[in-house]
Parts: C-alpha cells; sequence; structure tokens
C-alpha cells in the first residue's frame, strides 16, 4: 500500500518543486493543499479537513513569509507559522503521523563568525523568525514524529524570489544597489525538495520518538550583492550592480548579517551531496 503524503502550501516555492517531483516517486500517493482547503489562518478549518482525512506524512511547507509585514501583521503571523504549527503537530501525535516542518535560518540572531550548527542558541530579531521559533518549539513540546528542516534563502522558478526580482529588475535598470553586508547560502527550492523525499524514504531518524532538527543549504556562502552579480553574469545582462550596507536600505523588519547552516547533521538522516548553484544554471 502505498503511503499517504500531504503536503501543504501547494502554492509556494517548495511546494511546487515537490509537486514537480511526485511523479518519479509512485510509491507515495501525494495529495497537495492551498489555503482554499486547509487554511492554516483559520484553527477551525484545520480541526474539519483532519476529522475526514488521515495521511502517513504530513509536510508543512506553508507558512507567514511576508518579512516585514509580518511587522505589522503579528496576529496573522503567529497563527500561520505558530498556532496552527502545534495544532498540526498534535494531530500528528494524535494520529501516528510523521510531520516534516519547513524552518528557516531566520531563528538566528546573526552574530555568529561559523555556520550555526542546530544546537545554537536561538534569537530570532524580528517577528517573522519570533513566529517561526516559536512553531519549532511547539513540535518539541508536542513530541510528534519528525523533522524539522531549517533552510535559507529559498529561490526558484516558482513564486517570488531573490533571483526572479533580480532578472525582472536586471533587464530594465542599468543600475542596481544591492545589500553586501547579509551573508548567507542561496538555496534551489528544487533540491530541498528531493531532500525532503529522500528523509522519508529513508526513516532512520522517522522512527525516532521526538522530532529532530536538521539545516538544509546548497553549498557555497555568499552576499545578497555577489548573488546578484552572478546571477547577471549567468544571463549576460549588462547591469552594474552596487553594493551598499544593510543602513542604507532599511525595512521594518531587522535582517541577520550572517545566517550560514552548517549541514553535518543531516548526513546521519541520508547520504548527501551538498550541490552548488547546479541549478541556478538550469532555470536561469
Amino acid at each position: 500500500m502505498r503511503k499517504r503524503v500531504l503536503v501543504t502550501g501547494k502554492t509556494g516555492q517548495l511546494g511546487l518543486s515537490i509537486a514537480k517531483l511526485a511523479r518519479y516517486y509512485p510509491q507515495y500517493e501525494f495529495t497537495f493543499v492551498g489555503r482554499d482547503v486547509l487554511d492554516l489562518s483559520q484553527s477551525n478549518n484545520i480541526t474539519e479537513y483532519f476529522q475526514s482525512k488521515k495521511y502517513d506524512v504530513i509536510i508543512n511547507c506553508a507558512a507567514y513569509t511576508e518579512v516585514d509585514k509580518a511587522e505589522s501583521e503579528r496576529e496573522l503571523a503567529n497563527q500561520i507559522n505558530h498556532l496552527a504549527v502545534r495544532q498540526l503537530a498534535k494531530i500528528a501525535k494524535e494520529q501516528g503521523v510523521v510531520l516534516i516542518h519547513i524552518s528557516t535560518d531566520y531563528v538566528f540572531n546573526g552574530q555568529n563568525s561559523k555556520p550555526y550548527v542546530e544546537m545554537d542558541c536561538v534569537d530570532p530579531i524580528n517577528v517573522y523568525g519570533q513566529t517561526k521559533l516559536k512553531g519549532e518549539q511547539a513540535i518539541l513540546d508536542v513530541q510528534p514524529k519528525g523533522v524539522i528542516i531549517r533552510t535559507s534563502w529559498l529561490y526558484s522558478e516558482f513564486g517570488n524570489n531573490f533571483v526572479k526580482t533580480m532578472l525582472c529588475l536586471g533587464e530594465v535598470r542599468d543600475v542596481l544597489n544591492v545589500i553586501y553586508d547579509q551573508v548567507g547560502s542561496p538555496t534551489y527550492a528544487g533540491d530541498l525538495a528531493k531532500v525532503i523525499i529522500d528523509i522519508i524514504s529513508s526513516d532512520s531518524e522517522l522512527d525516532s520518538t521526538a522530532p529532530q532538527i536538521i539545516h538544509y543549504s546548497n553549498e557555497g556562502v555568499c552576499s545578497w550583492y555577489d548573488f546578484a552579480k552572478i546571477i547577471f553574469e549567468l544571463r549576460n545582462i549588462n547591469c552594474n550592480v552596487n553594493p551598499i550596507e544593510t543602513k542604507n536600505y532599511p525595512k521594518p523588519a531587522k535582517r541577520a548579517h550572517y545566517s550560514v547552516l552548517n549541514k553535518k547533521k543531516l548526513n546521519n538522516v541520508i547520504s548527501l551531496r551538498f550541490p552548488i548553484g547546479k541549478n541556478l544554471f538550469g532555470f536561469v
């Protein structure tokens, strides 16, 4: 019998990336849902949905990801990123379902000088990061089987992301100012999607009675400025990029200056090679 896998956030970058791979995994019966079917902003809707549905695995890709808007929409961000996650964790615990939850590098304050390991002190500096951390803590409190995956700087051919924004702006502007003092690891959503399915297939950490936290990103470290430069080089876009400091591009939410993730723990779950930028060449 095929494993039944629910994927929330079907219209987001990661949900669409998993859907792109789904046909290669006939051993799984995937169900993809968006907020029109499973609305994480409505607790009653979550309860009602699972009264008539049962899965073997829940992959929670849904999230409130508007980092700056979260500063003024705290209640909504907290509902989706924290309270709904606690509700999903309780459902997973009660039904014996494996929960794969996607979290973020935003749980860290960015003051490290070396890549963050899973057990490093968490200290989010904006509302988005705070609500995502509360979601992690809710899962650890409830203790369903599963894995929390922290990732960073997601991009893909789907949805809105830095790569697509740079490609659009580069075609219409001669000069762009891009921040150089925020450093991290861009991650192709398709690679993360493959890792999630590999984790489900491996079962190694999923048999644990306690949820595990792991980090995943592509290899390589750069600033947003560096990233913009390589995007334009790959597409032969003639747009000059000027490096600027974060303080010269103020936004409502604070950003970490350094959020590189250490990924060594993931090799205890699955044997994995961390690609660097190969898929950037594929769709840029």
